[in-house]
């Protein structure tokens, strides 16, 4: 099956359960897709254990394996996602509360990942590298199932802020000490050298997004055409993303930096009002869509993915284990931060249970080398995704009400 024809067999999926979720199950877009995918995956095995000579699950299984969920994820959609949700974010309500996003983002993170990978190691009995790669991978909140949630939940701005820029950043960071961690332990790499990569990965991500993003904010102001200046801020986000993975920095942070820089600076001082509509447009419209994509895919990965008895019953310990995970890293966070952030009542809860993962955490998981443990880290990881995002997405809305933000 060629490029062009998988790209419009998904959009013509998405399109048509995206349709069936507006008018009959009524649910948040992301949510509904991931769920009538889910359903669609489940009945073609259905039919496939009823009348096995159709072939019906061979057929379909071939499409969704043709997919390079991996490759297609952390090298194509990621940073157009990222650029996207980080251009819509408001820097001056970010900057305010830097201190509980920043340390939610980074020691959160890292206390989070310590504590999913011991708990991990025992439950899965797999060594304690795949187990702390397991922590990392799932520790971050993915930006675009989080971003897509706060839209739908209609939260609080504080606490919208709070959460949205916290998974911006923790993206990024859990990408890159996955990266540490599987590929400083392949090389027998000291705490120090892991240390090392970390600080240089984020830290030129971050110092690279900036330049980028400054050299293009000096030629929007510039000029006034707004086809000409859509295209810049496509060829920053693209651009950044590439040159930040051939120099082995954090494309995450990058773009997410460039965003930030574009969407606070450049288009509220360099753009017309009618580049701005076009612009903010533009990135909404690629939002949407490629959205729309990564969780019709979510939803129809379990065609691809083996879940036996055994690795359910560890999916369902990891649930437990990646929320307590999250509890201990945002809980650190905002204790230490409690004498700069803004107090917004009832944030630890909803901050925990707003903590969604989705496809970045899968994509890692099928990025790493074929081992006897990668099977189970591979299940586990899908049965965190989908629960996150079908139970914690579905009440998240209720729980926020229930504590009086809405």
């Amino acid at each position: 099956m060629t490029l062009f024809t998988l790209s419009s067999v998904l959009i013509a999926l998405a399109a048509a359960f995206g349709a069936l979720n507006y008018f009959v199950l009524k649910l948040p877009s992301a949510i509904g897709l991931v769920a009538i995918a889910l359903i669609a995956s489940i009945g073609v095995m259905a039919i496939d254990t009823v009348a096995p000579g159709l072939g019906i699950r061979d057929r379909v299984g071939s499409i969704v394996e043709s997919i390079d969920f991996s490759e297609t994820v952390l090298k194509g959609m990621l940073g157009f996602l990222l650029f996207a949700g980080a251009l819509h974010t408001d820097f001056e309500r970010l900057r305010r509360q830097r201190w509980s996003v920043a340390l939610a983002a980074t020691v959160g993170v890292a206390i989070s990942a310590l504590v999913v990978g011991i708990g991990y190691a025992w439950i899965a009995a797999v060594p304690i590298v795949a187990a702390l790669a397991f922590g990392t991978l799932i520790s971050p909140t993915d930006p675009v199932a989080v971003l897509a949630l706060l839209r739908e939940a209609r939260a609080p701005e504080a606490l919208e802020t709070r959460i949205a820029g916290e998974s911006l950043f923790n993206d990024g960071v859990g990408y890159v000490l996955f990266l540490a961690i599987t590929t400083s332990s392949a090389a027998g790499d000291s705490l120090l050298r892991i240390g090392e990569l970390f600080v240089i990965e984020a830290g030129g991500g971050a110092l690279l997004g900036a330049a980028t993003g400054w050299i293009v904010f000096q030629l929007v102001k510039r000029m006034d055409n707004y086809s000409l200046e859509v295209l810049l801020t496509l060829a920053l986000g693209m651009g950044t993303y590439a040159l930040a993975d051939a120099l082995h920095l954090s494309g995450p942070i990058a773009v997410v930096v460039a965003g930030l820089l574009i969407g606070n600076h450049g288009v509220k001082h360099g753009m017309s009002d009618q580049t701005q509509r076009y612009v903010l447009g533009f990135w909404q419209l690629i939002d949407e869509i490629l959205n729309a994509v990564l969780f019709l895919i979510i939803g129809a990965e379990v065609l691809a993915i083996t879940v036996s008895l055994e690795h359910l019953w560890i999916g369902v310990a990891a649930v437990v284990l990646v929320l307590l995970g999250r509890a201990a890293g945002l809980g650190f966070g905002m204790v230490v931060s409690r004498p700069w952030r803004q107090g917004i009542r009832g944030a630890f809860p909803i901050g925990v249970w707003g903590g969604l993962r989705g496809g970045i955490s899968i994509a890692l998981a099928m990025s790493l080398p074929e081992t006897e443990w990668k099977p189970f880290v591979l299940s586990s990881t899908y049965i965190v995704v989908i629960f996150s995002i079908l139970v914690q997405g579905l009440t998240f809305p209720r729980l926020v009400r229930a504590l009086g933000q809405v």
